[in-house]
């Protein structure tokens, strides 16, 4: 409900003696419209004009107006602490002076509307267009200022609110290549080797990716009676960080030669420590079966770039 108030407020009378739950009253004529003092409350309950009857005597009661219908006003009773909050007050008889007044009401209300609008957020908060309103803890609000011209937004757990500008993500920081043409491999079923096809990278920071790419070349597959086939994958720290990529599937009796395999990778190492990838081979398939990759001395590749994050 909205609270209405007037300086210019004229009190009136009751025209007629009301009990202690009647929900409307009745005014002298012509008089409803000066005690309201020019102020006028929209239909369906939503505001409140606060008066008194028999205000400073000992059968004072609160009242809220609600609505004006001529002379008639209806009230919500016993406000203030002057009877039960919209049900019952006290009776009162005709010609009981009826005032416009401050009330106790009206003052918890502002008071509750302080404690209200000191918990907010104060809008001084911000001084430029882009401004950002974060946390740098529990219920604690802060200021971001905005960022310049083409900076995007990124999550930071370093800095205080937890967020940084910055240009630079996604942006493709270095690039490393390494190249092997020396062959090697296998016959261990399901044992990965290296090939000898590896690469160091040193990230700048923590949160970049690193994109592997492999072209691997040579790739020879001796089955031997039983059927094969070739498997490779990237290896970060002696991990396997990618699927597997097969190649040569045979089934038996021949030597097949000369393939290329690819493989790539987005990896997040969550590191600034020089870090090695390499690609590893391992047959699949009976025992017997040899595996392996730059078989005529054909060159490999592995390429990595740092993605910022």
């Amino acid at each position: 409900m909205t609270r209405k108030y007037s300086s210019i407020s004229v009190q009136t009378t009751l025209a007629n003696g009301i009990n202690a739950t009647e929900t409307t009253m009745t005014v002298p004529a012509g008089t409803a419209t000066p005690l309201l003092g020019g102020e006028t409350l929209a239909a369906g309950n939503v505001d409140i004009f606060t008066v008194v009857i028999d205000p400073d005597t000992a059968d004072e009661e609160v009242v809220f107006v609600t609505n004006v219908s001529g002379n008639t006003l209806t009230i919500s009773r016993g406000q203030a602490g002057t009877g039960t909050p919209g049900v019952s007050g006290i009776a009162h008889s005709a010609g009981a002076t009826i005032r416009h007044s401050l009330t106790s009401s009206d003052l918890d209300f502002f008071r509750n509307g302080v404690a209200t609008a000191d918990a907010a957020i104060a809008k001084s908060i911000v001084d430029a267009k882009g401004d950002l309103i974060v946390a740098t803890a529990a219920d604690t609000p802060a200021r971001l200022a905005v960022g310049t011209n083409g900076q995007v937004l990124k999550v930071d757990s370093t800095t205080a609110t937890g967020l940084t500008w910055g240009t630079d993500f996604g942006k493709i920081l270095q690039v490393v290549e390494g190249t092997t043409t020396s062959s090697a491999s296998g016959s261990s079923f399901g044992t990965f080797f290296d090939t000898n096809l590896t690469a160091t990278i040193t990230p700048s920071s923590a949160s970049s990716k690193v994109l592997v790419l492999v072209n691997q070349n040579g790739i020879y597959l001796s089955p031997g009676a039983a059927a094969g086939a070739v498997n490779l994958i990237i290896d970060r720290a002696g991990t396997g960080i990618s699927g597997t990529a097969y190649g040569l599937t045979n089934f038996g009796g021949n030597v097949q030669l000369g393939q290329c395999l690819s493989l790539s990778k987005l990896d997040t190492p969550a590191t600034t420590s020089a870090t090695i990838y390499k690609t590893r081979m391992a047959p699949a398939g009976a025992t017997g079966t040899t595996v392996g990759a730059q078989y005529l001395g054909e060159r490999s590749t592995i390429i990595l770039m740092e993605v910022a994050g």
